[in-house]
Order: C-alpha cells, then sequence, then structure tokens
C-alpha cells in the first residue's frame, strides 16, 4: 500500500465537499486526475472506499478508517512544515513539555515565562497531563521533557528533582478537620468536597487511589483551576485536595488551613523526567538546565537519578 500526501489530502477534500468534483477542485486537480487517484487507490486496498451515489460519495468503513488516519498524518505533515519554517524564520527552537497539574498550577508558568524572555528564538508546547501519561509519552518519544510527581514509574527514564510537593487537605478555617497534624485519604473519602474539573491530572490520580479503595470522590462543585477551588473552601463551601505549595498561597487570603494528607502517596515531591539527557536536542537542553537552576534563595535541586 503506497498513498502519498496528494492521494490523502484528495480523499479527505473529497469526503469534506461530498463529490469527487469538488474535492478535485479543492485539491488544485482536474476531475479526470481525482478519479483515477481515488480508484488507484481502491485498486491498492482492495476494497472500496466511497460509495457513490447521483447525490455524491461516502465513505464506506474503510474509507472511513483510512480518513481517520489521513487526517492524523496531514496535521503531523502540517506540524512538521511549521516547525521547519520557525527554523528558517528565526525561530530556531522549539520544545515540547509535558507537565502534571500541581506543576501548570504553581511555579512552571513563571520559570517558562523567564526561559522564554531570556531565549526570544525559543517556543514551548506547553500540555497539562497526569504523570502516569507523562511517562509514557517520554518512552514513546512523543515529548522532550516532562514534569511528574515522583510516585509514578519512571524505570528506563532520567530524572532530576524539582522540589517537595505533598498534597494537603485544604479547609474552611473552624472546620472539624481544622488543627488536625494529620488526615488519611479514607476519611476523606467520607466528605463531599470541592474538586477540579473531570480530566484533569489530580482529579484522575485522585480518582485511582480511591478506586483502590474501593470507593469514589464526592464532589459539591468541579472547577478549572486551583484558584478557584481555593476560593470555594475559603468561603465554606466544602474541602478540597491541593498541593501544598496551592494551599500555602491561597491561605495568604484567608479563610482556609491544610490539613497533610498522611497516606505515603501524597507525600511526593515533583520530578523533570527524560529519556535521555545527553540525546537531548540544543533547545530542549537549554530548558531543562534553565528548569534546574534554582530559584532566587533557594538551594540547587538534587543530582539527577536514573530510573
Amino acid at each position: 500500500m503506497r498513498f502519498d500526501l496528494t492521494d490523502l489530502r484528495l480523499f479527505v477534500h473529497v469526503l469534506e465537499a461530498g463529490t469527487i468534483t469538488a474535492g478535485a477542485e479543492a485539491s488544485c486537480i482536474t476531475l479526470a486526475s481525482a478519479s483515477e487517484r481515488i480508484r488507484g487507490m481502491e485498486a491498492r486496498l482492495g476494497t472500496p472506499l466511497l460509495t457513490r451515489t447521483p447525490r455524491g460519495v461516502a465513505a464506506t468503513p474503510a474509507g472511513r478508517t483510512l480518513l481517520h488516519h489521513a487526517l492524523q498524518l496531514l496535521r503531523q505533515v502540517e506540524q512538521l512544515q511549521g516547525e521547519l519554517d520557525d527554523h528558517a524564520s528565526g525561530q530556531r527552537g522549539h520544545v515540547r513539555l509535558l507537565c502534571n497539574s500541581a506543576a501548570m498550577s504553581d511555579w512552571l508558568p513563571d520559570r517558562l515565562a523567564g526561559f522564554l524572555v531570556a531565549h526570544p528564538a525559543m517556543s514551548v508546547a506547553l500540555e497539562e497531563r497526569g504523570s502516569a501519561a507523562i511517562v509514557d509519552a517520554l518512552r514513546h518519544g512523543l515529548c522532550d521533557m516532562g514534569v511528574v510527581a515522583d510516585s509514578v514509574d519512571i524505570e528506563g527514564l532520567q530524572a532530576h528533582a524539582l522540589r517537595a510537593d505533598p498534597l494537603v487537605l485544604a479547609v474552611p478555617r473552624g472546620h472539624e478537620l481544622a488543627g488536625r497534624t494529620g488526615v488519611a485519604f479514607s476519611e476523606v473519602l467520607a466528605l463531599e468536597l470541592v474538586g477540579l474539573s473531570p480530566g484533569s491530572a489530580l482529579d484522575e490520580h485522585l480518582a485511582l487511589h480511591a478506586r483502590r479503595l474501593g470507593q469514589r470522590l464526592r464532589y459539591r462543585i468541579r472547577l478549572r483551576g486551583f484558584d478557584a477551588v481555593c476560593r470555594m473552601v475559603a468561603q465554606g463551601v466544602a474541602p478540597a485536595i491541593v498541593p501544598q505549595a496551592v494551599a500555602v498561597r491561597c491561605a495568604r487570603q484567608g479563610g482556609l488551613q491544610r490539613v497533610p494528607l498522611s497516606d505515603a502517596w501524597a507525600r511526593r515531591s515533583l520530578m523533570l523526567c527524560v529519556r535521555d539527557t545527553p540525546e537531548l536536542p540544543p533547545p530542549a537542553r537549554r530548558l531543562l538546565d534553565w528548569l534546574l537552576l534554582p530559584p532566587p534563595g533557594l538551594s540547587r535541586p538534587p543530582r539527577a537519578r536514573a530510573g
């Protein structure tokens, strides 16, 4: 099976337009050439890709499969072209970085801002995912580096310690748990909570540990960011599980207290992981070095360890 990019673009245009004639026009080729290309694709596959009717064409099951993969391939080609254009125009560095919820909401945006200001020719593709998904993406070469909690398996990766990132229970002042020196996650599961929107990295992490106990989290309301979550806590709506750094920052505005989670998995740290530091592209290596610099007033992070 051998299709070129013109074949794939034509096929997508035909299905988007609904006719081979319109698809040929969108692809800037003649109708005769378009028809020949479609027939050639079907001959190479040995199965019809389109059903033809007086009103136009529709994808067969095989055609729908081809459309799905054609769209993915064409998007990847467009991304590749864009990155190569960046090199030609002087935008010479691009880094793919994944991070978990805690890093995204706390220290990472400020560190990236400083890096981008100091390196005007660099760009960063930043995406929030769960730590386990980030590790999987690193192993498959789908990103340059990732910030994860050290609770995940990093076997085969190189990890650089960044900072402690324990989870705590943020409670309204005067709550029955306020003043406790610690609380078990199993106790928290008896409460109604304020939480992050479904699909967030922390939400998935907490749901996993709840399932391991044969239970599920119960929420009164779910919001998109930690600041909004903490405002709900401070106003007495319900407690919430958040990273300690978030709780400390929000507590300065008053209205909430923090209680450490006593479970071992909640006493976590953030790690900056890569597949192989010496093999990182130069732009990614520059960002790695920048993120490992200690913020003003703090000591340098511990040395890297291999997973």
